[in-house]
């Protein structure tokens, strides 16, 4: 009787279930569906154009500051423009993921409330988040790093491509575009920021006439240098000097940094040109430059 009992009891069960998913309005269900899909699919519509508007005003206020010089440094002004659309973007994204929540039901200012929830998120990962905000907001802060400027970060060499709040982007000179989170920047090498001297070692032979070496340095100098714009002052004749055992005559120019090998490779072309036209005898070893 028990076991009999026990069937009944089971029966009754399946009978109920059975009639609560008989009761349900598929017909209601499958259309809620549908107007939260179709929700969805505006919302992430609407939320794409604001983008797009956002990024068109943004890029438009910049080119016209940049018409109007209101930022002479170009770079300076690139930073701050990457900076504001990634701003923005991210902004986007946070209310365009609060928004899809909020429609298929989450409560999400219950959750943003919540404190450990809040502190549940630091412990699995936000910290490093946190930490490339606070690292990237100093390192805007304090101008270490531009657009456009070329730097080395640790092992990592190479021109800024752009400046995010969570990441930098250094283009290496192979090509290579290096994502580096802006936590593990701590020492920064920026080698545009001031100007560089390039030494221009002309190896000449112990019987070559050093005033004559001297007239023809000086005579280059004077025809290149309003053909070269990259000079930030007048090239320096040193003179002779001993390198590695090898006598060299010097030049030391100083340049816009950045530009230091094309114009050594100029102004090195230019001497030795005139050299071999004056016949002035050169050492076999040749001659080079070298940036200090």
């Amino acid at each position: 009787m028990v076991l009999g009992a026990s069937n009944a009891q089971l029966n009754q069960q399946l009978a109920q279930v059975k009639a609560a998913f008989t009761d349900l309005s598929w017909h209601e269900i499958s259309q809620q569906i549908l107007n939260k899909l179709l929700l969805i699919i505006v919302t992430a519509l609407l939320f794409g154009i604001i983008l797009w508007i956002g990024r068109l005003i943004i890029n438009h206020l910049f080119l016209e500051s940049n018409k109007h010089q209101l930022l002479k440094n170009k770079n300076r002004l690139a930073t701050i423009r990457a900076l504001t659309l990634n701003i923005y973007r991210y902004t986007c994204y946070f209310f365009f993921l609060y928004a899809i929540l909020s429609e298929i039901g989450v409560p999400v200012g219950t959750l943003i409330a919540g404190a450990g929830i809040f502190s549940i998120a630091l412990g699995l990962g936000a910290q490093g988040f946190v930490s490339d905000l606070v690292n990237g907001f100093f390192i805007l802060l304090e101008q270490q790093l531009d657009v456009g400027d070329t730097v080395q970060l640790g092992q990592i060499k190479g021109t800024v491509t752009a400046l995010g709040i969570r990441t930098t982007q250094v283009t290496s000179a192979d090509g290579t575009l290096n994502y580096i989170p802006n936590r593990q920047i701590t020492i920064v090498q920026n080698f545009s920021r001031n100007n560089t001297v390039t030494n221009v070692d002309i190896h000449i032979a112990p019987s070559a006439q050093l005033d004559q070496v001297r007239q023809i340095v000086t005579t280059v100098n004077d025809r290149l240098i309003k053909d070269t714009p990259e000079l930030q002052g007048q090239p320096e004749i040193i003179g002779p000097l001993t390198v590695n055992a090898q006598l060299v005559f010097r030049v030391s120019i100083t340049v816009t940094s950045g530009t230091q090998s094309q114009v050594a490779s100029k102004f090195l072309a230019a001497y030795l040109k005139e050299l071999h036209i004056a016949n002035v005898p050169l050492s076999w070893e040749g001659s080079n430059h070298h940036v200090n």
